[in-house]
């Protein structure tokens, strides 16, 4: 029986949630329930598989646990892009029918996630802006290369911008070169997963701060919570980089934490200081270099970089801190006429990997099965792989699913103390490469 020894923390720091209105939690596990269906994490993967299962099997009861408040974990701290064009390393020119499966899964997703947001006016600022790809020195300009050369191949729409007409679109002259697509939204990332929570299907029963302290897998499966205990058929592990606490993907998965500033809305005057584009979303060509950037709808900018690496996947203040005079360089050097714009708050992100960017998604057991393992690219790869595992423990016939099986599975990576060094070691050499894109 699998004893769950580490757990997720709230730091009571995610800048999204600090502007949003007060929403009551919903009640955590007290008693004993029963279920034909337990799912354990409500990010976007186990939030879609809910959704999803309930759609499949509308007779089935369905419990959904979650370790602390929806939209304070991973799936609310993000950057708030629902990529749909494969993720740098993703759309390796080498593979394109790899890009090609990337897109679907991709597109499906965004396209799933829409029409709830219209369907139950979910109010996320969701907006199909597209992404830009930029780049200021050379390094991040020979990575634009190969994202032109891609997009090519796989006859993708795009606009090329110089300098000149990158200014005048975001408003900053840092950026040399870059290229805009269509098809990625934007939008408030907690917004949406508290939105898509509260819609769920009556036959799902949602239990916030409920974290799950052991689970026993059997014939039925039992996880027992502080207060509780759920006893259901069959269970989807929806819990992203805590999969090796409930004994899956052992020594296949590691984890990096990322951080997040987010301004004060601008006022009437300093939005004149912006370029002509009443939001956008920047994502830097090189991957460790420069950082992602978002204006929103209500004026604010927000800029996310610096990685390290944390096995026990816990925030710190003082981290944070550190972080957000790096995340005040990088700001004054793209927004010099902004400098007096102060952070609202800085936090703390988790991002879940695999050494060869392949998910933890499958069957496990008869009836254990995961979702977990999105790569850096949560939003739409967490939706695609709730929905498809749903699907594929429903016995659901969707091709989809072979698109998401013809990724592979978690490699393994070498133990401690070599994973931690190696790691350590990798961040630091990208970061110095990139460090003329900063």
């Amino acid at each position: 029986m699998p004893k769950i020894h580490l757990l997720p923390a709230d730091d009571a720091t995610n800048g999204w949630l600090k502007h949003l209105p007060a929403r009551q939690p919903k009640p955590a596990l007290k008693g004993t329930a029963r279920a034909d269906w337990l799912l354990i994490g409500a990010g976007f993967a186990g939030l879609a598989a809910a959704r999803r299962l309930a759609q499949n099997r509308p007779n089935d009861s369905i419990v959904l646990l979650d370790a602390r408040n929806v939209g304070d974990g991973p799936s609310g701290r993000n950057s708030g892009f629902a990529i749909d064009l494969p993720h740098h390393t993703s759309g390796d020119l080498r593979h394109p029918e790899s890009a090609k499966r990337a897109l679907r899964l991709n597109r499906m997703a965004i396209d799933y996630l829409e029409r709830h947001v219209k369907a139950h006016a979910i109010d996320c600022q969701w907006s199909r802006q597209g992404q830009i790809m930029a780049a200021s020195a050379a390094l991040g300009e020979d990575q634009l290369a190969h994202f032109h050369s891609m997009l090519e191949t796989l006859g993708e729409p795009y606009e090329q911008l110089n300098r000149g007409a990158a200014r005048a679109l975001l408003g900053t002259n840092f950026y040399s070169a870059a290229i805009r697509t269509f098809g990625t939204v934007l939008m408030q990332p907690a917004a949406l997963v508290r939105g898509l929570a509260d819609t769920l299907p009556a036959n799902v029963s949602l239990h916030e701060n409920s974290a799950v302290l052991s689970i026993d897998y059997g014939k039925s499966v039992t996880a027992m919570t502080a207060e509780g205990q759920v006893r259901a058929d069959k269970v989807i592990l929806c819990v992203d980089g805590f999969a090796p606490q409930f004994d899956i993907y052992r020594g296949r998965l590691f984890g990096l934490r990322i951080f997040a500033s987010i301004t004060r809305p601008l006022s009437a005057t300093e939005r004149q200081e912006m370029g002509s584009a009443p939001e956008w979303g920047i994502l830097p060509a090189a991957r460790f270099g420069g950082g992602t950037l978002r204006y929103t709808q209500d004026g604010r900018l927000l800029i996310r970089s610096s990685y390290a690496y944390k096995p026990s996947m816990q925030a710190d203040i003082a981290t944070n801190n550190r972080i957000a005079h790096i995340h005040r360089r990088k700001f004054d050097a793209r927004f010099p006429t902004l400098k007096h714009v102060p952070f609202e708050a800085t936090w703390t992100g988790f991002l879940c990997l695999s050494k060869n960017l392949a998910p933890g998604f499958g069957r496990h057991q008869t009836n254990v099965f995961s979702a977990v393992c999105q790569n850096g690219v949560g939003v739409t790869k967490g939706t695609q792989s709730g929905i498809l595992i749903a699907d594929l423990a429903s016995g659901i016939d969707n091709p989809l699913i072979a698109d998401m099986e013809a990724q592979g599975q978690p490699s393994r990576v070498p133990p401690e103390p070599l994973l931690g060094l190696g790691v350590r070691a990798n961040i630091a050499w990208q970061g110095w490469l990139a460090r003329s894109e900063d």
